[in-house]
């Protein structure tokens, strides 16, 4: 892989984690409007499913972007 591809994919790995960063943002605050004052305190199943897979999904950008950021400081990139 020569380095414009090491970039990119570096790159990409970030762009992955501010997206699932958000894509969690936008899941809590949904949730948290079916908690008063705003809802009744009983989330729906949906709300709950949509948060567990946007952590779901933080989660396995996060893993990428260390895997990556570990190699950058390991001198291996």
């Amino acid at each position: 892989m020569d380095d414009g591809q090491k970039r990119a994919e570096e790159a990409q790995a970030m762009e992955r984690l501010v997206s699932a960063t958000r894509q969690v943002q936008v899941a809590f605050t949904a949730l948290q409007s079916q908690y008063p004052p705003e809802g009744s305190g009983k989330p729906s199943k949906i709300a709950l499913q949509t948060f567990d897979a946007a952590l779901q999904g933080l989660e396995d950008a996060q893993s990428v972007f260390d895997e990556i950021l570990n190699d950058l400081l390991d001198g291996n990139r």
